[in-house]
């Protein structure tokens, strides 16, 4: 399942941050976040629950930078 977002995000660096600890999340099978664009991308392994992959997702981008915004 893919599944589209709009998301706040300060920096590209930021971004890509935020996407490589974003992919070693459990349920996650792959991840883009676009600053140019301010979208985030997931594709979530059969399975799983959007909402708490949705959530662990949001958790670690936060920890990237806490000012990231996800627009649900």
């Amino acid at each position: 399942m893919i599944r589209k977002y709009d998301v706040e995000v300060d920096c590209a660096n930021c971004a890509a941050k935020m996407e490589a600890a974003a992919r070693k999340i459990e349920g996650v099978k792959s991840l883009t976040i676009s600053f140019m664009t301010q979208k985030m991308t997931v594709e979530l392994e059969q399975g799983w629950e959007e909402t708490a992959v949705i959530q662990a997702v949001e958790k670690a981008c936060k920890k990237v930078d806490r000012d990231f915004h996800l627009k649900k």
